[in-house]
């Protein structure tokens, strides 16, 4: 315990989220911690009653602290948060996600053994919507994760290339400077990319799988997508090595479509085909997944999930190689790892 009587400073970004926010408190300070821990809400001006739960909240409970983010942008919030925590560890949760009751007391177990700096668990999709319903079943796919290995559940501890939320020492976070604020969307894979650069290791553990809910609408989740793709252009412009195969793909199938339509004849026949095919290995899986969820209906929806995701992505990143220019290393890297393999 450090000597302002606190053992881990939880960072949760708020805004404007009155409608969940009694149950994310009761949830995250019902936390079974063998030790001191302060919630640490950082509030982006919110405009409904959102300062009023959390006064009343901070009122009842000594654990719970409020602090004012005016520029409203998620990395500035954890920064403002980081600058005012106590504790020797430090975690960040979302509070629309459902974390186990030992999340806190794993994550630092874990970095007490040693080895690790980074410790996270699982990001697991729990719908309770029809369409976020769906999209967790997109999710539960290698279609939908894109390689994200942090999205699956079950097994042992593995290394990660990025962490949902998570938990560190604070001076790891000190010492990398916190979160970039140039990242609104993005800012975990941005830190992951520059602790892993250090040399510090990343680690998911099973045990610490939280459900978050995706969202609601094929309009949302565009536009939600679309941003991913936009500042994955960005974090892969300045981090190379944090670029997936997935990345390009979603952004090949973008021009692929643009090909199909408006590119030479001699163009536009490859890129018919390349769709087809994309559309042949959606519709498969779509079935697949509807069959074994035992709702055949959503067999015709779940290629529209699909397509949402990633053409969105695709296009977001498109526009981030036009806003950020075009990630040339990270490609050629990537190249020259298939004709390594």
């Amino acid at each position: 315990m450090t000597a302002n009587g606190v053992d881990v400073s939880v960072l949760v970004p708020v805004l404007n989220g009155e409608r969940y926010l009694s149950e994310a408190l009761e949830r995250m300070l019902g936390q079974e911690f063998d030790g001191e821990f302060e919630l640490i809400f950082i509030d982006g001006e919110s405009t409904d009653g959102t300062g009023e739960v959390l006064a009343a909240a901070a009122a009842r409970d000594r654990r719970v602290r409020v602090l004012r983010n005016p520029e409203r942008r998620t990395p500035n919030a954890l920064n403002v948060g980081l600058r005012g925590a106590r504790g020797e560890y430090v975690a960040r949760m979302d509070a629309h996600t459902r974390y186990p009751v030992d999340y806190l007391a794993r994550g630092v177990e874990r970095l007490r053994r040693g080895g690790v700096d980074w410790v996270a668990g699982p990001q697991l999709a729990a719908g309770n919507g029809k369409w976020s319903r769906r999209v967790s079943l997109a999710l539960s796919s290698p279609l939908g994760t894109g390689g994200a290995n942090f999205r699956r559940a079950g097994g042992e501890e593995f290394e990660a290339r990025t962490g949902f939320t998570g938990v560190w020492r604070r001076r790891t976070l000190e010492r990398h400077g916190g979160w970039d604020e140039g990242w609104p969307v993005n800012q975990d894979s941005e830190l992951a990319a520059r602790v892993r650069a250090a040399g510090e290791r990343i680690v998911c553990v099973p045990e610490m799988a939280a459900d978050y809910i995706p969202r609601d609408s094929l309009r949302e989740l565009a536009r939600q997508y679309a941003r991913y793709g936009f500042f994955r252009c960005k974090t892969s412009v300045r981090h190379p090595e944090s670029m997936r195969a997935a990345n390009l793909l979603s952004s090949s199938l973008a021009l692929a479509g643009l090909s199909a339509l408006l590119a030479p004849r001699f163009l536009r026949r490859p890129a018919r085909l390349a769709v087809a095919v994309y559309l042949a290995a959606i519709g498969a899986e779509g079935g697949r997944l509807a069959w074994r969820s035992g709702r055949p209906s959503d067999a015709l929806a779940l290629p529209l999930v699909f397509a949402t995701m990633h053409v969105s992505n695709g296009f977001g990143f498109l526009s981030g190689c036009l806003r950020f220019g075009p990630p040339l290393r990270a490609i050629a890297r990537l190249v020259r790892s298939v004709f390594r393999a």
